[in-house]
């Protein structure tokens, strides 16, 4: 509930403050005094945009602070969320400062116009002439028929499975797709490893097999030089080991006279015994070599199964190809198949799907049994208030799968003449039939929905006369369940009020002011009776606001 609104230098108001009546407060004032101000002011603290013009004073920074009583909006758990200071009692504030810099305070805790917004649509029903009302949501039509249908708990339930329901499903979606990426990735990775498995590859084996290319690649040069070598060593007449047997021979005599002689004849021995090897290892050699077109062929062939696969993966050698090969065996080892899973989440998404609709069809046969009685009730108020042919159709359509809020469509279809097709409200309705249409429904289930405060701003446009006089009777009946703001021309919604407050304009150091003051009762007489006949009222004036004001 709206306690007070303070206002600083904002607009045309130097500072000024309202306390509100907990049931109809009525603001009246000549036309342009500064009553919509008012709203203007209010919406700053309900986290509207603020325009650049809104200073009465460019030097000062404008305030406006709204004071509230929350106890019965059950909103501690939003200001944890949003971790500010819960009190029964909270203040929002809101500064705008002439550099353009906008700051906002709930309970002296900074917020933004996010929250702030949030939190006021708990707290301030507003409707404004020509603004797209509630009445035309949809989904506030739909909470309209769950609140007389006493829907609560059961919605409660429905959409505490809704929730469940959903974050499973798109935990399925999730799955379902890891599984087929993974499957499209799980089979690059097994025939990456196919391919190096067939491959066979050894450790060591690519500079062997290197080794042997080139020896077969030059097999003619290699068999013609080392049978030569052969040859000259140990073969020809003049073999240059038989030489040199020879010459150690004749050496070995003189071992006897030095020991030099001696170690240098040992060492000719030895040279001897090597040359006798060499000799030896050449001839092998030059016999096993042949040229092997075949063999060449199949080394090559191996030794391109080996560079193909190292240019594939970007290395240089065999050893990091078994590397890469021992890696894809740990990836596709590990690789977890999310089948089970899967099959586990539709199981349970599936049950989840036959408690939700059967839930839904529960809320879908206690909405329906709605519209009938909610109609007629609908139609004898808007009889009363001068649209006899006006005529309210609610139109329950089952959804195509399940919503937030069940299985329904609910949408409000409305004709206001004898003849005329019904249609959403918001394409057929003109705001005069939308405010007494919005005025008739709320009052309906002002008892079965929690309500925030309702403002509105000359919601009695077009209207005069008796249908004045019930519309005020209405605000009156649904002031007494509900705090009720009404900024109004009409006398005799003004009569009923439980506060009245008169906004005005004043001349003061060469500048226009607004300001408001609550009236008494002789002051509430009279401006009802100048409403009625013009300043100054006429007695007949003054007598019939008496009436209206004692009635």
């Amino acid at each position: 509930m709206l306690k007070r609104l303070h206002i600083r230098n904002y607009a045309l108001i130097d500072e000024l403050e309202i306390d509100f009546s907990d049931r109809l407060t009525i603001i009246t004032g000549e036309t342009g005094a500064g009553k919509s101000i008012l709203l203007g002011a209010l919406g700053l603290v309900m986290g509207e945009r603020a325009d650049s013009k809104v200073f009465y004073n460019d030097a000062e920074k404008c305030v406006v602070e709204a004071f509230f009583e929350v106890d019965k909006y059950d909103l501690r758990e939003f200001f944890e969320e949003n971790e500010l200071d819960y009190d029964n009692e909270v203040v929002i504030r809101r500064e705008l400062s002439p550099t353009g810099k906008s700051r906002a305070f709930v309970n002296d805790t900074p917020a933004n116009n996010s929250v702030l917004q949030r939190l006021t649509e708990a707290l301030v029903d507003l409707h404004q002439q020509f603004d797209v009302l509630d009445i035309h949501n949809v989904n506030f039509q739909l909470r309209m028929i769950d609140a007389l249908a006493d829907n609560a708990l059961i919605i409660k339930d429905y959409q505490n499975g809704f929730r469940r329901y959903s974050a499973d499903k798109k935990r399925l979606a999730e799955l379902v797709s890891r599984s087929e990426n993974g499957a499209k990735e799980m089979e690059f990775l097994r025939f990456q490893l196919d391919e190096l498995l067939q491959a066979g590859l050894l450790n060591g084996e690519q500079e062997q097999l290197e080794d042997e290319l080139a020896r077969l690649a030059n097999a003619e040069d290699i068999k013609r030089t080392y049978g030569a070598a052969y040859s000259h060593l140990a073969e020809s007449e003049q073999n240059i080991t038989g030489q040199l047997r020879e010459i150690a021979r004749s050496m070995s005599g003189t071992r006897k006279f030095s020991g030099q002689l001696s170690a240098l004849s040992e060492r000719l021995d030895a040279l001897v015994v090597d040359l006798q090897d060499i000799a030896k290892d050449c001839e092998r050699i030059s016999e096993s070599t042949e040229h092997d077109p075949e063999r060449i062929a199949e080394v090559q062939d191996r030794l391109n199964v080996m560079y193909k696969l190292e240019k594939k993966h970007g290395v240089a050698s065999v050893a990091e190809l078994l590397g890469i090969q021992e890696n894809l065996e740990q990836k596709t080892g590990g690789f977890t198949d999310l089948g089970s899973e899967i099959a586990r989440l539709e199981q349970t998404i599936g049950e989840q799907e036959k408690q939700l609709r059967n839930i839904a069809a529960t809320l879908s046969e206690r909405r329906k049994a709605i519209p009938p009685d909610f109609e007629e009730r609908v139609h004898g108020m808007l009889a009363q208030l001068s649209m006899p042919h006006a005529r309210l159709r609610v139109d329950i359509q089952p959804t195509s799968g399940l919503t937030p809020t069940g299985a329904d469509d609910v949408q409000f279809l409305f004709a206001s003449n004898v003849g005329s097709r019904y249609l959403p409200i918001k394409d057929v309705a003109s705001g005069g039939e939308l405010s007494r249409l919005t005025l008739c429904t709320k009052s309906l289930v002002a008892d079965a929905i929690p309500l925030p405060t309702l403002i509105f701003d000359e919601i009695d446009s077009g209207i005069s006369g008796d249908v004045s006089l019930k519309m005020g009777l209405i605000l009156k009946e649904l002031s007494a369940r509900h705090q009720v703001v009404s900024i109004t021309h009409t006398p005799q919604i003004a009569a009923r009020a439980d506060a009245h407050y008169f906004v005005y304009k004043k001349v003061a150091d060469n500048r226009t002011v607004t300001n408001i003051r609550l009236l008494n009762a002789d002051e509430r007489v009279r401006s009802i009776a100048v409403m009625l006949s013009g300043n100054p009222p006429s007695d007949a004036a003054v007598a019939t606001a008496r009436e209206l004001v004692g009635g």
